[in-house]
C-alpha cells in the first residue's frame, strides 16, 4: 500500500530535500509552504501522515495541529530546532504524535515517518480489544476515568485526554503496581525501539499527572520510581 504524506514547511530547500527523497523512498508527497495553505490541501484530501514545522508564516504548526486535531487523528510528526515548541505540541494536548530536531538526517526522520504510520495501523487494530479488555469507566477516590470517551472526571472539573495520554493511562490501568521503564512505555506505545527520547515521555507522563492527580507535584497513582521508571499504585 503506498502511503500519502502532507508535508507543511515554509523552508524550500527542506521541502526539496525531503520531498524528493520520500517520492524515492514510494512514498506520495504533497506540500505547502505555510499553515493556511497546508489546512486548505489537508481538508481537500486525505493522508496517512503530516509532518509539520512550527514556525511558519500565515498559520503555525501549533494552529495547524489543534485545528487538525478537531476533526482526525492522523498522525502527526512535528519539526522543530526548539525544544519549547516540542513542549507546546506534545505536553498541551494539541496531539502531535512525534517530533524531530533539526537538523535532521534523511534516514531518521524517514525511519520516524515508517514508524508513526505503523504504530497508527497496529493501534487502529487493537483499539476493539482493548476496549473488550477494560471497564468503561474506573474510579480512583475524586477522580473517575473515562477512556472509551477519552477524560477524565476530576471532581466537577472534566479533562480531555489526547489519544497517546489515553494509551498510556490504560497501560497502567491494565497492570495496577508494575513498574514500567521509559523503554518499556514507548515500545508498548509508540510500537517502536526506545532511542532516547526521554523528551516525549517527559511531556506526556506530566500532562498525564495534570490529569489524573489532584496534587500533579505530589503525584498519588502515577509514580516515579527515579532511576527506573513509572508505575500506578492503586485498584479501582
Amino acid at each position: 500500500m503506498t502511503h500519502k504524506i502532507l508535508l507543511i514547511e515554509d523552508d524550500a530547500s527542506i521541502v526539496e530535500m525531503l520531498e524528493g527523497h520520500l517520492k524515492k523512498a514510494g512514498y506520495i508527497v504533497q506540500s505547502a509552504d505555510n499553515g493556511e495553505a497546508g489546512l486548505e490541501l489537508f481538508n481537500r484530501d486525505s493522508f496517512d501522515l503530516l509532518v509539520v514545522d512550527i514556525m511558519m508564516p500565515k498559520l503555525d504548526g501549533i494552529e495547524v495541529i489543534k485545528r487538525v486535531r478537531e476533526t482526525s487523528s492522523v498522525p502527526i510528526l512535528i519539526m522543530s530546532a526548539n525544544d519549547n515548541d516540542v513542549d507546546k505540541a506534545i505536553g498541551l494536548g494539541f496531539g502531535a504524535d512525534d517530533y524531530i530536531a533539526k537538523p535532521f538526517s534523511l534516514v531518521e526522520i524517514t525511519a520516524r515517518i515508517k514508524a508513526a504510520i505503523r504504530r497508527a495501523t497496529i493501534y487502529a487494530q487493537r483499539e476493539p480489544d482493548k476496549k473488550a479488555n477494560l471497564g468503561t469507566q474506573m474510579q480512583f477516590g475524586n477522580i473517575v476515568v473515562d477512556l472509551d470517551n477519552y477524560r477524565v472526571l476530576k471532581g466537577n472539573e472534566e479533562c480531555k485526554l489526547t489519544a497517546k495520554e489515553a494509551e498510556i493511562l490504560r497501560l497502567f490501568l491494565k497492570n495496577p503496581n508494575r513498574v514500567f521503564t521509559k523503554a518499556q512505555i514507548y515500545s508498548l506505545i509508540w510500537n517502536d525501539d526506545y532511542m532516547g527520547d526521554e523528551n516525549v515521555i517527559n511531556v506526556q507522563i506530566r500532562r498525564l499527572r495534570e490529569k489524573v492527580e489532584e496534587e500533579p507535584s505530589s503525584p498519588k497513582y502515577l509514580k516515579t520510581l527515579w532511576g527506573i521508571g513509572y508505575k500506578w499504585e492503586g485498584n479501582a
